[in-house]
Formats: structure tokens, C-alpha cells, sequence
């Protein structure tokens, strides 16, 4: 029987992509992803807090240029792929880290369209923006996702 090893998250980004290219010009972009659960207050009153959590995600060749081109912080993104955990030794001590290496990435939501009304015409975005043309400034985006 074979296992599954998939992850799919919807979050904003942290900051910037970085962008750096391996010795045979192979591009490798990295950057964080937040994701955010809303807190809620418990029948007894309790108020239970949001929970954020911060995902590394690390994107690979055409992916990694695409993001440096068009992913900025405080989009909020789809992104689909696969958990990967590398281990390096550092002053001794073996070190850990798990990543999302993403094979489809998705913005949903760019803030900078909407800061300024009429200062964009998302209309003419492109194709794969058509679903953004409907959200406004004063759109909940936690509410939708």
C-alpha cells in the first residue's frame, strides 16, 4: 500500500520571496506562510485566542523565478505540496528543519489592487485574476477562506 504525503494551505505571505540560484543556475526561492485560526469564546466564557502558525515554504525553478516576480508580502496564496524535513549538524548539534517544497502556488487576494480604488483595473489583470474582481477593500477574506 503506498502513503500520501500532501499538504495544501491558504495563508499570506510574511515577506518577499528570497530568490538565490544553486552552482548549475537552478533557482530556489523560499519565504514564509502564515496561517491563522480564529479563537472563539468557550460556552463558560473563556476566551480562546487566534493561533497563528508560520510555515517555510520553498519553491524550485520556474516556480522560484515566478514567485520573485509576482509574490509579495501580505498576499494572501493557495499553495500546494509536499512536507520535506533536511537535517544539518551545526556546532555539534543535528539540526532540523520541515518544509513545504510547493508544486502549485495561487494568489488569491493582492492588497495592493485594492488599497487604492480605481488606482488599478483588475479587469485587465489577466485570466487567472477573473475570481478577484468581484472582492472589494472591505472584503472579510478570513470569512471566505
Amino acid at each position: 500500500m503506498s502513503s500520501v504525503n500532501k499538504v495544501i494551505l491558504i495563508g499570506n505571505v510574511g515577506a518577499d520571496p528570497e530568490v538565490r540560484y544553486l552552482d548549475r543556475g537552478v533557482a530556489i526561492a523560499n519565504f514564509n506562510l502564515a496561517t491563522t485560526e480564529r479563537g472563539y469564546v468557550m460556552q463558560n466564557g473563556t476566551q480562546v485566542p487566534d493561533v497563528t502558525e508560520w510555515h517555510s515554504i520553498v519553491l524550485w525553478r520556474n516556480l522560484a523565478e515566478w514567485a520573485q516576480q509576482n509574490l509579495r508580502k501580505s498576499m494572501k496564496v493557495y499553495v500546494e505540496g509536499k512536507l520535506k524535513t533536511r537535517s544539518w549538524e551545526k556546532d555539534g548539534q543535528i539540526r532540523r528543519k520541515t518544509e513545504v517544497v510547493a508544486e502549485n502556488i495561487q494568489i488569491l487576494y493582492r492588497p495592493e489592487i485594492y488599497r487604492n480604488e480605481g488606482a488599478k483595473d483588475i479587469k485587465n489583470e489577466g485570466a487567472n485574476d477573473a475570481a478577484e474582481t468581484s472582492l472589494t477593500a472591505d472584503t472579510d477574506f478570513n470569512d471566505i477562506f
